[in-house]
């Protein structure tokens, strides 16, 4: 499946914001919930088809080190 122009850079930019935010307030924020359960990923996986989206990132700023925080899930793949 080819991804539309310009995907990987939005993805990119968002990926860079969320490592501005982790490295400028630290990892928690205000989440409650440490791990991301597969409930999480099926949540991201349902809102990008009904949308329409290629791609959809479950970001977990509670991870110690953000890029251990990201998973980027991709719209018409198998779970």
């Amino acid at each position: 499946m080819d991804e539309p122009t310009g995907t990987n850079a939005i993805s990119g930019d968002v990926v860079d914001a969320a490592y501005k935010i982790h490295t400028t307030l630290g990892p928690g924020l205000f989440e409650s919930v440490e791990r991301v359960a597969p409930v999480h990923k099926k949540q991201v996986l349902t809102y990008i088809r009904l949308g329409g989206f290629p791609v959809g990132l479950l970001l977990n700023f509670g991870a110690r080190r953000i890029k251990d925080g990201i998973t980027r899930l991709v719209n018409g793949l198998p779970d």
